[in-house]
């Protein structure tokens, strides 16, 4: 029997045989990528972009399809990584403005929201550029069009759209040099051909656990050069505000990068970008509004270890560095990502000694140097630092992690020693600290009985609750505030929290703090399961 019409429950459904496909090919999407840098991880980036939008409807029984769709935009906007998954983003905000206020679409409403899609795309884009997931987004929903003025059956809409959108890819090579040079077609296109194939499975019927990958792949691609220059940083970021102005915020990142893409609204703002100087651009945005979902990595590292070379980075030229005390390889990269000259290895249970500070401190290129030791064992001998050395050293007393990255969001590229001493210490005071971790030893504090080896959650440097896991522990420590206060919320895990796990406490974090942004990082320090940001 034809399906005559989409509805907001049938667009569920679909979205959700979208999500299952990809994830069942979303290793083949990631080895097309020519780049061999974070920022190619296409299939990766697409993918939790989808996941985004899909969480943001997971829960909703709705037969209005304008509703689902919006929603759907939002939450694909919200988790949107690399520009793969930007561009998804804005292609799902074309069919949420191409569905308009209609409760439901036939063929025709189905094929209309394709190219408006794909229209919105192409504009998100500053320079378009043929062989990528625009041409297959433009040629798949010209398929739709075509189909829908012959026939009423949305399967048979949605199938035509998933034949023009593999043609389109298998002709991505001849439109891009690039992929020609590397033997590939192009992974962001590839991800758009599954996400149209995995929402026409779910449409015919065909059970979510049926979907297997397929036994044909593709091509690897042939190793890319990197730039002399190296390829930079990869940052991403949501702005936050209100009256915001996209064509100003998109005209200044594109003064300090490439491959810049910066979508929103009045109200949230999207920007990627790869840069050389990425806390330069993070500065800047953080005088428009407010951050979130910060993810800052080191393209060129990620190259050279893919290469199986050194990591070699260009000498800096601030006239002002950044040395910082942190544990777990997450933390470290993204301390550098947000700026930081020198990571000094060390925090809760390995306190660093005077001298391994001392040293970072001399090895940087600058006289002038901001000192961030991020833990309240760690002050004092930073303090110390300042005296052992010629150079103007000044100590951001951050007694945490999330508090060292308040103060550097505060950090001012253009400004001076003094200035910025000041105010990032000021912003320390912005963000409330969530440890969580074990007892070494059985005791008691402010009434608490703590046996040897419970969890025990800290809020602020005080042990406020134990319980018998991490996940229960850092819900009963979030229970304490005040949900209508926080604006945003971030994860760090550490190394021994499992995927599944992390992911539950984002999920119910979510729930709790409704109005705020909910991030979830990868800090990989150990011992301490979970460090979490309150703002």
């Amino acid at each position: 029997m034809p399906i005559l019409e989409c509805d907001g429950r049938l667009f569920k459904e679909a979205l959700l045989g979208s999500l299952a496909w990809l994830t069942v090919n979303r290793d083949e999407v990631d080895a097309l990528n020519v780049f061999p840098v974070p920022d190619g991880d296409t299939g990766t980036n697409m993918l939790l972009t989808l996941q985004s939008a899909v969480d943001e409807i997971r829960d909703l029984d709705d037969a209005d399809l304008s509703r689902m769709a919006k929603q759907a935009s939002h939450g694909a906007l919200m988790g949107a990584r690399g520009n793969s998954g930007v561009i998804l983003s804005q292609i799902f905000r074309g069919f949420s403005v191409g569905i308009a206020t209609s409760r439901a679409v036939d063929g025709r409403g189905l094929a209309h929201a394709f190219t408006v899609g794909a229209d919105v795309a192409y504009r998100a884009v500053i320079k378009p550029t043929e062989g990528t997931m625009l041409t297959v987004a433009r040629e798949a929903a010209r398929g739709a069009e075509a189909k829908a003025a012959t026939s009423t059956d949305l399967t048979e809409v949605v199938r035509a759209a998933c034949e023009a959108a593999a043609a389109a890819v298998e002709r991505t090579p001849e439109q891009l040099p690039i992929l020609k040079q590397a033997g590939v077609i192009d992974a962001g296109g590839f991800g758009l051909q599954l996400v149209l194939e995995g929402f026409l499975k779910r449409m015919t019927g065909e059970a979510l656990a049926t979907f297997e990958r397929p036994a044909t792949q593709h091509a690897r691609p042939k190793t890319i050069e990197a730039p002399t220059a190296g390829w930079g940083y990869c940052t991403e970021f949501i702005i936050n505000g209100a009256n915001l102005e996209v064509d100003d915020v998109r005209a200044e990142i594109l003064r300090h990068g490439e491959s810049a893409l910066v979508v929103g609204d009045d109200a949230a703002i999207k920007v990627h970008v790869h840069t050389q100087e990425p806390s330069v651009i993070i500065s800047y945005a953080s005088g428009v509004g407010r951050l979130s979902r910060l993810k800052v990595d080191d393209m060129s590292a990620q190259h050279h270890r893919l290469q199986g070379e050194g990591v070699r980075r260009p000498a800096s030229t601030k006239h002002l560095a950044l040395v910082a005390v942190a544990s777990g390889d997450g933390f470290r990269r993204i301390l550098e990502g947000l700026g930081v000259d020198s990571v000094v290895s060390g925090g809760q249970t390995m306190n660093p000694s005077a001298e391994d500070i001392l040293a970072a401190v001399e090895s940087v290129p600058s006289s002038d140097v901001v000192l961030l030791p991020n833990n309240g064992n760690v002050i004092m001998t930073a303090q110390q630092v300042a005296e052992l050395t010629k150079k103007h050293v000044r100590v951001v007393p951050s007694r945490s992690l999330p508090q060292g990255i308040a103060a550097l969001f505060a950090f001012d590229f253009s400004a001076g020693l003094e200035a910025n001493a000041t105010a990032m210490s000021r912003a320390l005071g912005t963000v409330q600290t969530i440890e969580v971790t074990r007892a070494v030893r059985a005791s008691e504090v402010d009434g608490l009985k703590i046996a040897e080896n419970d969890v025990i959650g800290l809020l602020d440097d005080r042990i406020v609750d134990a319980g018998p896991s991490p996940e229960r522990v850092a819900q009963a420590v979030l229970k304490r505030i005040d949900a209508g206060k926080v604006g945003t919320v971030t994860i760090y895990a550490g190394a021994d929290a499992s995927d599944a796990e992390r992911e539950s406490l984002r999920s119910w974090i979510a729930k709790q703090f409704p109005d705020a942004s909910v991030e979830l990082q990868s800090g990989e320090q150990a011992l301490y399961p979970y460090v979490v940001a309150v703002e």
